[in-house]
């Protein structure tokens, strides 16, 4: 299950499209034309309505998508209060990857090793209010380290700029194989910055879907020209 996307240093930033800002009337299809305008994988936000005031999607759209788009990567960025509960879940639902927050319940390392052992890729997320001290200590049990932009919860929210002094702080602590992925706010006026500061997953809800052409929002989400992001090497 586990694809080596996340995993290989990639020689352009990736781009997650957000499923969330997705026509949900017609998921597969919006959700395929990203991939065809050079999206490199699915982002799956998954809120449980606790650990943040909103509920999202869970295991059974997680599994549609999988049928649908069967060679997709599949992040899936859980939310939640107890995320331990989901990873076999979302794991049997065909996810590559999963992400958690550093904030929620359970210990970062038993997070990662269980994540692992279902055989996906694994992520530690970190809130904008958050200290960075505190998810240093963890970083080497993971494949990916997401910096939230926005404080986690619904789509749409403004760019918080400050976060990427975190991300500053994080970038040159990861090994090659480990990735550095930003969420929430990430479009034009944004991302250049969040390339700067060493991001190479750049997650994108509105940016993509909310535009009328899905290969030029890609192009400039990687700093690209327009015709570049469709099989760009």
């Amino acid at each position: 299950m586990t694809s080596d996307l996340l995993r290989n240093q990639p020689d352009r930033p990736l781009v997650a499209a957000s499923v969330l800002g997705a026509d949900f009337a017609d998921l597969a299809a919006d959700c395929a034309a990203a991939l065809d305008a050079g999206c490199d994988l699915l982002h799956l936000d998954v809120m449980d309505g606790h650990f943040v005031p909103n509920l999202t999607m869970g295991p059974s759209l997680c599994r549609s998508l999988r049928r649908a788009l069967p060679d997709t990567v599949l992040d899936v960025h859980l939310m939640v209060t107890d995320p331990v509960q989901f990873v076999e879940p979302f794991a049997k639902a065909g996810a590559d990857h999963v992400t958690v927050h550093l904030e929620a319940n359970g210990a970062p390392e038993d997070l990662a090793a269980a994540a692992h052992e279902a055989g996906m890729t694994a992520g530690l997320a970190i809130s904008p209010p958050t200290p960075v001290e505190r998810i240093l200590p963890h970083l080497g049990s993971f494949d990916l380290i997401l910096v939230m932009s926005v404080n986690p919860g619904f789509a749409g929210q403004a760019f918080i700029p400050e976060v990427l002094d975190k991300s500053r702080t994080i970038a040159p602590r990861l090994r090659d194989d480990q990735r550095l992925q930003i969420d929430g706010g990430v479009g034009a006026r944004t991302v250049a910055a969040c390339r700067d500061a060493g991001h190479d997953v750049l997650v994108a809800a509105s940016a993509i879907f909310g535009t009328d052409d899905y290969s030029a929002a890609v192009a400039n989400l990687r700093g690209m020209p327009s015709g570049v992001a469709e099989g760009a090497p």
